[in-house]
């Protein structure tokens, strides 16, 4: 069975496999406390979809693995795990799942405080984001993951901007939903944001973001069927209603769901519960129950909080220390609170700064890259071209071409007849043509290549059946496709060779060999493959 093989047959064009329905249980199993059950059944399900050859499901489940690192804490096996998807989604070309691995990876880089890395990433998937015309879920889902990352660096004007862009496409395509996912990713952003201001006593700027935070998680908890699946919005509506003014009311609500989140396989969701419990007690007076709130909130992030939630609760912990100190021998160590919240506000300034240099050193590498790429492509139909086509024969030289490897050598049988007889023009054309279906019967780790003048090239990483089997899909669907609106009767055919690189092999053996079963297929009538 020759699984490569059947993964190169066209499909219709989907975000998603036809075994998504794996990639979803263990999404599921990863958000709801159940990181190291997802763990066990992805040693399956990974098998299974590799087997099937759905490789969109393959990289969902790894994505899914990655969620599953990071709820467990092991953000070095996370990101680890990130960088292979998005290598993965780079050799594909999706440039929106390759800004959601980016973004996945700025916010898992700046849990393990690197940092310069979790900028440079985010910075790249924002310029990713704005410049692709793709506008579908997964476009959704990758600003999402944006919006996150930049929340949990304190970058909350980039996280506004991204979703105000998010918005703004939702608004166009006539989506009315009032809890759609993406809004309650920013309300979390304005609940942080807010209590930052309100720590540095900017009261009047923090309140109507907390309003607006309040007013969103209010929404998705009537939406919600029923006080169970509402219990993790309405924690987070305790916390917003605490913040912006409205205690007795957060004390009721947080009061009302805390155990049962506790209790639930993901208690991480009740540390916003626990908040507004804290802020209501030290409010009332009773500082000591206050700080089993907190304490309780800290030990919930303590493996899976943002650095940002980390601090905004260690923050609230410190000046309940002052309170317990009592007002005249706390002074200095209130002085030194609001001192350091304001060094750290000024920090988050920084980092503002910081991803603006960010984007505009990754602008310059991306306009270097595509000059760069510029000069290793054919003009006309967009494949590789003959400098490219040298770089990888040197590759192949010097080892570091990945094996099995495979050379194709196609030349269009007749095509002076087909310049002469309908124009140059025409020609240019039929060239085009033949670019698309070699990339339609290509995989992303196989490069198509324009050699010369009608002659083409491809690399397959395969093995001699699977070279032939393609080879032989190449010349149908060239044989195959109607021309009529180039030409009418007009037909076209390609004759192909097929040599396989054995070890130690030179290159231009390599290219000698397809080249004598190129020679062999024509003088045998064209319109065949040789191997």
């Amino acid at each position: 069975m020759h699984g490569a093989d059947d993964a190169r047959l066209p499909v219709p064009v989907s975000a998603y496999g036809p075994l998504d329905g794996l990639a979803e249980q263990i999404h599921l199993m990863a958000q709801s406390g159940r990181a190291a059950e997802a763990l066990d059944a992805l040693e399956v399900f990974e098998s299974y979809a590799s087997a099937f050859g759905d490789t969109k499901t393959v990289g969902f489940l790894r994505q899914g693995r990655m969620y599953a690192y990071l709820y467990l804490g092991r953000i070095p096996e996370a990101i680890a795990v990130g960088e292979r998807l998005l290598a993965d989604n780079e050799r594909s070309g999706n440039v929106v799942a390759i800004a959601k691995s980016l973004a996945d990876l700025s916010d898992l880089n700046l849990r393990a405080n690197r940092v310069d890395e979790a900028m440079r990433k985010l910075a790249r998937a924002g310029l990713l984001l704005e410049r692709t015309t793709i506008r579908n879920d997964r476009y959704v889902a990758a600003l999402s993951s944006a919006i996150c990352a930049a929340t949990s660096m304190e970058l909350f004007e980039t996280a506004q901007a991204t979703y105000q862009q998010l918005s703004q496409w939702w608004a166009s395509e006539g989506r009315t939903e009032t809890t759609a996912n993406h809004d309650l990713i920013y309300a979390e952003t304005l609940l942080q944001w807010g209590m930052r201001l309100d720590q540095l006593g900017k009261h009047a700027d923090a309140l109507p973001r907390l309003r607006t935070a309040a007013d969103i998680f209010q929404r998705w908890c009537t939406a919600c069927e029923s006080r169970d699946t509402a219990g993790p919005f309405i924690a987070l509506y305790s916390l917003a209603l605490a913040k912006s003014g409205d205690p007795q009311r957060a004390q009721q609500l947080a009061a009302g769901v805390v155990e049962r989140l506790r209790s639930d396989d993901d208690p991480h969701t009740a540390w916003p519960a626990h908040m507004a419990l804290g802020i209501a007690l030290r409010g009332q007076g009773d500082v000591a129950a206050a700080r089993r709130e907190f304490t309780a909130a800290a030990e919930l992030l303590r493996v899976t909080g943002s650095p940002s939630e980390r601090l905004i609760v260690g923050h609230e912990l410190a000046s309940l220390a002052v309170d317990e100190i009592g007002e005249h021998a706390s002074r200095d160590l209130r002085n030194m609170i609001e001192m350091q919240a304001r060094q750290l506000w000024q920090l988050r300034l920084q980092r503002v700064a910081m991803l603006r240099q960010a984007r505009q050193r990754e602008e310059q590498e991306q306009a270097r890259r595509a000059a760069e790429a510029a000069l290793l492509h054919d003009p006309l139909t967009g494949l590789g071209n003959r400098r490219r086509f040298d770089q990888l024969m040197a590759d192949l030289d010097a080892g570091l071409f990945p094996e099995p490897a495979v050379l194709l050598f196609i030349d269009v049988d007749k095509f002076k007849a087909i310049n002469d007889t309908y124009s140059h023009s025409v020609g240019d054309r039929v060239l085009c043509e033949i670019a698309g279906a070699l990339r339609a019967n290509c995989r992303a780790d196989d490069i198509a290549i324009r050699y010369a003048g009608d002659e083409f090239v491809v690399f397959l990483r395969t093995d001699a059946d699977g070279a032939r089997h393609v080879a032989e899909r190449i010349r149908t669907t060239i044989a195959c496709t109607v021309y009529g609106d180039v030409a009418p009767g007009l037909r076209v055919s390609v004759s192909v060779g097929v040599a396989v690189h054995r070890p130690g092999m030179p290159a231009h053996e390599l290219l000698d060999t397809a080249d004598a079963y190129l020679y062999h297929a024509k003088r045998n009538g064209r319109d065949q493959v040789a191997a």
